[in-house]
């Protein structure tokens, strides 16, 4: 590697880390910050507190009142933290959610244990992401314990609500100036991508509730009442027939991962018709009707080749192909949720120094992507008009959200170094 030798210290120093870092994830892990509902975000704001005050950062706990999601049940509290030695220059700013999707069936071994073992540390949220918070805020603890009056600021944020949107983490942040371009000038995301990828951006995504409509009446005489059911059926058999088909053969340039996702895609996340579900206390048997109502959650992912405009215009155009054909064919389109795609200019600065110092580090070229999904970035580019953003972190991405979800200790001490490299590129 031909790196200079301050450099090679820092990378040896970092190498020292493993049990620091091993033992940092396994920590986070074992405070459960499962969402929904919002588990335990100020505990784990405090123990990050805590934590980075002995390094030096002047730390911030910020909730997000009033925004959604929050209650006094489930504050959204976040963390903001930032080392300045007082010398003019650039800020990189390293930004982890802390909340984790529900553990779910299926686990081997506890998901909130965080146990280490055969090179692995496994739990909930090892992967997505408290392996990748834990290893920039290694890779930021060790730059400053040798280079204690560094040029220009670090900052690390621990924030909410990623998993479900992150309105009450990066976009409430984002809102009060945390990501304005005068004081951020770069932002890396440790989002699990791989330690040799760096990931630039991510599909657009507009969810919708679409509700069909009919009248209620005896489940006897069905012929009385009008079954909002059956006509959501016709909407889904278009949808099938149609909409499916033309999805799959419409191709993104984008280099997004997995391959099957560089096609625009479709889900159905949720459907509900007729009575509500019973409590789990009612032993009764339901009552004969006819639905008068049935709703369906879409979850429509674009390219950045496709309009939103035509995106939602594509689903209006199914909908009115139904009911030209169905008679009392009554609908309703509701949105929910949209992001238009983002993808980071690969010559911008953050990508070139990440780029070589996952060279020096991995010594291989890295590979750019682009996630299926969202994540922040979408805030950060939209609310803070940053655009000098990525997601660079440890692990696998399709271990995220999966029973036994782990993350290897190896690929984040990779990780944690890249990290650290690059921050003594941009503040040196």
């Amino acid at each position: 590697m031909n790196v200079p030798k301050c450099s090679v210290e820092l990378i040896d120093a970092i190498q020292r880390q493993r049990e620091n870092i091993q033992t940092l994830t396994s920590e986070l892990i074992q405070i459960p910050t499962e969402n929904p509902p919002g588990n335990n975000y100020r505990e784990i704001c405090n123990f990050l507190e805590k934590r980075l005050k002995k390094s030096g950062f002047e730390v911030q706990l910020i909730r997000a009142q009033g925004t959604l999601g929050d209650s006094e049940k489930h504050p959204r509290w976040n963390l903001v933290a930032r080392h300045d030695a007082g010398k003019k220059g650039e800020c990189i700013h390293f930004n982890s959610h802390t909340d984790v999707v529900k553990a779910g069936h299926g686990w081997s071994v506890n998901p909130f244990a965080g146990i280490v073992r055969d090179g692995r540390v496994y739990g909930r949220g090892a992967c997505d992401m408290k392996g990748g918070l834990a290893a920039s805020v290694v890779a930021a603890e060790t730059f400053i314990k040798h280079n204690p009056n560094h040029r220009g600021a670090i900052e690390i944020s621990a924030t909410t609500d990623e998993e479900s949107g992150g309105f009450s983490g990066v976009a409430s942040l984002a809102k009060k100036g945390y990501f304005n371009p005068e004081r951020v000038n770069h932002v890396i995301i440790p989002e699990p991508f791989n330690k040799d990828r760096i990931c630039l951006g991510h599909r657009g995504v507009w969810w919708a509730e679409i509700e069909t409509k009919g009248r209620i009446a005896h489940g006897s005489m069905p012929f009385l009442g009008d079954s909002a059911i059956r006509h959501m059926s016709a909407v889904l058999t278009e949808m099938e027939e149609t909409l499916f088909p033309l999805l799959l053969n419409r191709k993104s340039n984008m280099p997004v991962v997995p391959v099957q996702a560089k096609t625009a895609s479709l889900n159905i996340n949720s459907i509900h018709g007729g009575e509500k579900e019973q409590l789990l206390e009612y032993t009764g048997l339901p009552a004969p009707c006819v639905a008068d109502r049935c709703k369906i959650t879409i979850d429509r992912r674009f390219l950045i080749e496709e309009s939103l405009q035509d995106v939602k215009h594509e689903i209006k155009f199914l909908m009115e192909k139904v009911k030209a054909v169905r008679s009392n064919f009554e609908y309703e389109i509701t949105d929910l949720f949209e992001v238009l795609p983002t993808m980071t200019d690969k010559n911008s600065k953050i990508v070139r120094v990440v780029e070589d110092s996952i060279k020096k580090i991995c010594e291989k070229q890295p590979e750019y992507v682009i996630s299926p999904g969202t994540y922040d970035q979408k805030h950060i580019d939209r609310i803070g008009q940053l655009k000098n953003c990525i997601a660079y972190g440890p692990g696998i991405l399709e271990l995220a959200h999966q029973p036994d979800e782990w993350v290897g200790i190896d690929d984040m001490i990779k990780s944690c170094q890249v990290m650290g490299l690059s921050i003594a590129e941009i503040l040196n």
